[in-house]
C-alpha cells in the first residue's frame, strides 16, 4: 500500500460498519467515509483537478475537511491546507502562486509552517513520508485498532495531522474537536464508554488544563492510554504534575517539525521525568549532532524541500539530512536533548543564553501563568535579559523575588535585569511562542 488512502480503503472493506470519524454528535463508519471521499475525488477531477496539482483548502475541526482532504490524494492531487481563517486576499496569493509551481511526483501535501522565526515556508511532504510518520508513531507510541484519538488542534499542521495517519493504518477512530475553547466538551470526549482514549496536547493546552480542571483530569486516569505533547518545550513542573495525576497513563515528549517529520518520542512518566528530553529515534527516523551542537535529522519522513525555495531548501536539507537550528545533545542511553534554538539564543556580555532555559525556571513559580524571555538594550550594558511576565489572578508581580527565584537556579549571567508584567504573551495557535513578534 503506497498512500494513506489505500489503507483508508482498505478499512471500509474489512471493518465497514466501524466508526471512523466523530464529530459532535455526527459520526461516519469507514465504508460511509469511502463512499463519500471517492464521490468527492470525481467531483474534484470533473472541476479541474489533475494529477501532481496543487489544491489549496482552509482545514476545519469538521468530517468533511478530512473528505476533501482524501479526495485530493485519492484524485492524485497534492493537498494544501491552510489555517480556516487565513484571510482571503493570502488564499488567494497563495493559491496563484502554486498554479503552475513545478511539484514533485509523490508529493501528498504542501503544508505551511507558522513562520515564528520568520517568513512562512511550503513544506513538501511525500506519501511515502505520510506512511513512515504512521508507522513510526504505530511502532513507538502503540496506536491500535481499538483506540479513539481525540484531535483538538488545527489539522492544517503536523502535530495533529500526523495523528489522523496512524489511526487510519491501524482502523482506529477519531474525534475531532474544535480546540479546547469548551474544556467540558474535552472530558466529555473521555467519558465514551468503553474506549481507550488518547490525544495531542501542545504545552500551552496543557498548562491551561492543570490551571483550571487539573484535578478534574485524575478522574480520566483509567481511561487515558497516552498523551503527547510537542511543538514547544513543556516544563518540569507541568510535566511532574501529570504524572502525579495520571499515574499509569503513557506521557510522550515528542520532537517534530513539519521539516523533519515525527522523529524522536520518550514517555516521561517510566522513570525519567526530565525537561528537553524527547528520546531516542522512531523506526524510520535517525539523528546526530553537528560540529555546532545542532540536531541533523534523516530517514523516511523528511521533508521533500521548500515549494520554489531552492535556497531556502539548500540551506537546511543536503544529502537527504535536515540540518535544524535546535541545539541538542544525546546522552548516554541515545536520547536526543534539546537545549534550544539557534535562532533564539541571546547574546548577553559575551555569553550566548537560550530564553527557553529562564522561561522554564521562570514557570516552575507559581504566581506566573506564561512568559517569556527577550533581549533588551541598556544605555550602559548594552544587550540584557527582559523577561515580559503575565501573573497569575490577582497577584502582583515581584521583581527581586523573581530575579533571587532566577539566580538560584541558573547562573548569574542568566537572570534578566528587567522584569515587565503584561496581560499576555503572544504564541502562535499551536502553541508556540511568537518570538518574531518580539523583535
Amino acid at each position: 500500500m503506497r498512500t494513506l488512502e489505500d489503507y483508508l480503503e482498505r478499512n471500509a472493506r474489512l471493518y465497514p460498519d466501524k466508526v471512523a470519524i466523530i464529530q459532535g454528535e455526527e459520526k461516519v463508519s469507514y465504508s460511509t467515509l469511502w463512499n463519500w471521499v471517492s464521490a468527492r475525488a470525481e467531483m474534484l477531477l470533473r472541476q479541474g483537478l489533475r494529477p501532481g496539482k496543487a489544491m489549496v483548502i482552509r482545514a476545519s475541526q469538521t468530517i468533511d475537511y478530512l473528505v476533501t482532504y482524501f479526495a485530493i490524494h485519492r484524485a492524485k492531487g497534492v493537498a494544501v491546507p491552510l489555517e480556516n481563517s487565513i484571510p482571503e486576499e493570502r488564499f488567494r496569493e497563495i493559491g496563484e502562486s502554486l498554479s503552475n509551481a513545478a511539484i514533485p511526483v509523490g508529493t501528498a501535501d504542501i503544508l505551511f509552517t507558522t513562520g515564528t522565526t520568520g517568513k512562512s515556508k511550503g513544506v513538501m511532504i511525500g506519501h511515502e513520508a505520510i506512511l513512515a510518520n504512521a508507522e513510526n508513531l504505530i511502532d513507538a507510541q502503540g496506536f491500535t485498532s481499538s483506540l479513539t484519538f481525540i484531535i483538538c488542534g488545527p489539522l492544517n499542521h503536523i502535530g495533529s495531522l500526523s495523528k489522523v495517519y496512524p489511526v487510519v493504518l491501524t482502523g482506529g477512530t477519531l474525534r475531532i474537536l474544535e480546540g479546547l475553547k469548551d474544556m467540558n466538551a474535552f472530558f466529555s470526549a473521555l467519558e465514551q464508554p468503553g474506549g481507550r482514549f488518547a490525544t495531542f496536547l501542545v504545552p500551552a493546552s496543557i498548562r491551561m488544563i492543570l490551571a483550571l480542571d487539573g484535578e478534574k483530569l485524575r478522574k480520566y486516569a483509567g481511561v487515558i492510554d497516552f498523551i503527547e505533547t510537542g511543538a514547544a518545550p513543556i516544563s518540569q513542573m507541568d510535566m511532574e504534575r501529570l504524572c502525579e495525576l495520571l499515574p499509569k497513563t503513557r506521557l510522550y515528549n515528542t520532537y517534530a517539525s513539519t521539516e523533519t517529520g515525527i522523529v524522536c518520542t520518550h514517555d516521561f512518566n517510566a522513570g525519567y521525568c526530565v525537561s528537553g528530553c524527547l528520546g531516542k529515534p522512531m523506526r524510520h527516523s535517525r539523528v546526530r549532532i553537528t560540529d555546532e551542537g545542532t540536531v541533523a535529522c534523516s530517514g523516511s519522513t523528511v521533508m521533500t524541500g521548500y515549494i520554489g525555495e531552492p535556497e531556502a531548501t539548500a540551506s537546511i536539507l543536503r544529502g537527504g539530512v535536515v540540518f535544524t537550528h535546535d541545539y541538542g545533545r544525546i546522552d548516554e542511553e541515545g536520547r536526543l536533548h534539546l537545549v534550544g534554538r539557534v535562532d533564539d539564543v541571546i547574546n548577553v556580555g559575551g555569553f550566548k543564553v537560550a530564553p527557553s532555559e529562564i522561561e522554564e525556571v521562570a514557570m516552575t513559580m507559581p504566581e506566573v501563568v506564561d512568559c517569556v524571555c527577550v533581549s533588551a538594550s541598556h544605555p550602559i550594558m548594552g544587550s540584557v535579559l527582559k523577561l515580559l511576565v503575565v501573573p497569575t489572578e490577582g497577584t502582583t508581580l515581584d521583581k527581586r523575588r523573581m530575579a533571587r527565584h532566577i539566580r538560584s537556579r541558573l547562573e548569574t549571567y542568566k537572570v534578566p535585569l528587567i522584569y515587565e508584567e503584561v496581560e499576555r504573551i503572544c504564541r502562535t495557535y499551536n502553541g508556540k511562542i511568537d518570538r518574531k513578534a518580539y523583535r
